[in-house]
């Protein structure tokens, strides 16, 4: 399949946090979502609410930047939320178990230009870059596996 894109702009946190709650009600085991951007861009804010509404509870969910890894127990299966900033080859990332995760895990991949070849095929990627509007941010999706066709024909922006 050719890949497949959708663009829109999140005007505010917390329309950032309503397409989390959309993307969530349509994850399953085996879904993964890299997410790109600059420091500060809103990916860790993006996963949270995701993670938070995978849950269907407030849990803290904090930024695995300095733990690589954070997993939870969702009601379908584990969620891993990653951050992979600070590694620097791909052979790390075999260490943390993620690839494994991959096949049955709702998987949250940040910086995941540091998985290299090991870059998922059926995975949604996701970027959120700011604008010069203050709390303002460009979301660009990307996909190449037709299984997000039909989970993403619902999501809607304001």
């Amino acid at each position: 399949m050719q890949k497949a894109r959708l663009n829109s702009l999140l005007k505010s946190p917390e329309d950032t946090a309503d397409l989390a709650a959309q993307l969530a009600s349509v994850l399953q085991p085996g879904d993964t979502i890299l997410l790109s951007g600059d420091i500060g861009a809103g990916k860790t804010h993006l996963a949270r609410n995701l993670i938070q509404n995978c849950l269907g509870y407030l849990e803290d969910v904090p930024s695995p930047t300095f733990t690589l890894v954070q997993t939870y127990d969702g009601p379908q299966c584990e969620i891993w939320h990653s951050d992979l900033y600070r590694l620097s080859s791909p052979e790390e990332v075999i260490e943390l178990g993620l690839i494994d995760a991959f096949e049955d895990s709702i998987c949250l991949v940040e910086w995941p230009d540091r998985l290299e070849e090991l870059l998922p095929k059926h995975a949604l990627s996701i970027e959120l870059s700011m604008t010069e509007e203050t709390g303002h941010r460009n979301f660009k999706a990307e996909w190449s596996h037709a299984k997000w066709n039909d989970k993403l024909k619902g999501i809607k922006f304001d």
